[in-house]
């Protein structure tokens, strides 16, 4: 077991990163101060890991809460299930909310966990490759609005996060690759070597094998936890970390939450963002198509929908959280391994890059 630490004063906390942890009672229950327990969790991982994670918690009092699956659930909704499920099994603000599932498990339930009897414990158990290595870390909660994505939440750290590994040898492939978009996000931001290792690697990643997953895992929430921890409420460097996201959410609202994993939307928005470095002069094209390259050796969409017009970018992208009086800031690449949120560029740049034709550059580059 790997084991990094979210270094925020007396709210810090471990990222611990093993296989078959679920099985660890001592690993979890370390982290649990009362004896109740909730574990929030889907229709679709509930019968995979529900049963094994119960057993390890056996000396608690657990209350399972099972939600519809999907980024279409993120919703009103979908919370106050949660809360229904706290509050019909009496659990006091000595309990503890555990997380297991996806980012959307986690966002959710650390939401429910900020809100109900004004706070209470909770614990991440990720069990996607996005969740493990972005969602869970850092303390971002929240759901969707109609009008954009992650709008309402709050800013509230776990106990832990405790990464089994094991739990992705049941991910679909779909959703491997939407994890490695996140992960790849890590060597364009802040880590140029970290972006050689994955270019050697990626099949590896694509293949589960075990030892470079721990590598890549543990590699990205390395880099998540310095930025964390250096800018834990978003107000700097931190929102670095949403290179790609600000077109990537524009995707997902307006083609419907769920049609675009979360990773797939942040791929094509991360090409328009290389795209749009590159005019500014930031970046060579070569930058751009090497970034772009590793993109689709890791199974992910390059091109936009060719349904969104120029204008249906722009009509999401201004309800970004990063527009600061009401002036659109973005995360560009000022060169590989090194990005900067600015809003400082001409109106023209954006619009030219939102009217690209993106199957026609990507074409030549395997997409």
């Amino acid at each position: 077991m790997q084991t990094l630490q979210v270094d925020l004063g007396e709210r810090s906390y471990p990222i611990e990163i093993g296989e078959h942890l679920l099985d660890h009672a001592d690993v979890i229950s370390a982290r649990i101060r009362g004896r109740q327990v909730a574990i929030v969790t889907n229709e679709t991982v509930a019968p995979l890991y529900l049963d094994q994670l119960t057993r390890s918690l056996s000396a608690f009092l657990v209350t399972p809460i099972i939600l519809p699956d999907g980024e279409a659930h993120k919703s009103w909704q979908t919370l106050q299930l949660i809360f229904d499920g706290l509050l019909g099994a009496r659990l006091d603000r000595g309990a503890t909310i555990i997380a297991l599932g996806g980012g959307v498990i986690g966002d959710m339930a650390g939401y429910a966990a900020a809100s109900y009897q004004r706070g209470v414990d909770f614990i991440q158990v990720p069990t996607t490759l996005l969740s493990q290595v972005d969602s869970s870390v850092g303390g971002k909660t929240g759901i969707n609005h109609p009008l954009g994505k992650n709008m309402i939440g709050a800013f509230y750290q776990p106990r832990a996060v405790i990464i089994d590994t094991t739990t992705l040898g049941t991910l679909p492939a779909r959703e491997l690759s939407a994890g490695l978009a996140e992960v790849i996000k890590y060597g364009l931001i802040c880590d140029a070597p970290f972006l050689g290792w994955l270019e050697a690697h990626i099949e590896s990643l694509r293949a589960l094998e075990p030892k470079a997953l721990s590598e890549a895992i543990y590699r990205s929430c390395a880099a998540k936890a310095r930025v964390v921890g250096a800018d834990e409420r978003e107000s700097g460097v931190r929102a670095t970390l949403n290179l790609g996201h600000t077109f990537g959410h524009a995707i997902e609202t307006h083609q419907g939450y769920g049609a675009w994993l979360h990773g797939e939307a942040v791929s094509a928005g991360t090409v328009m963002a290389l795209e749009m470095s590159r005019q500014l002069g930031w970046i060579e094209t070569a930058e751009r198509d090497r970034a772009i390259r590793l993109l689709v050796r890791a199974g992910l969409p390059v091109v936009p929908p060719q349904d969104m017009a120029a204008s249906d970018f722009l009509q999401h992208m201004a309800v970004d959280k990063k527009v600061l009086d009401g002036k659109l800031r973005l995360v560009l690449l000022k060169k590989l391994g090194e990005a900067v949120v600015t809003g400082d560029f001409p109106r023209e740049a954006l619009e030219d890059t939102l009217r690209v034709d993106y199957g026609a550059l990507t074409q030549h580059l395997g997409a």
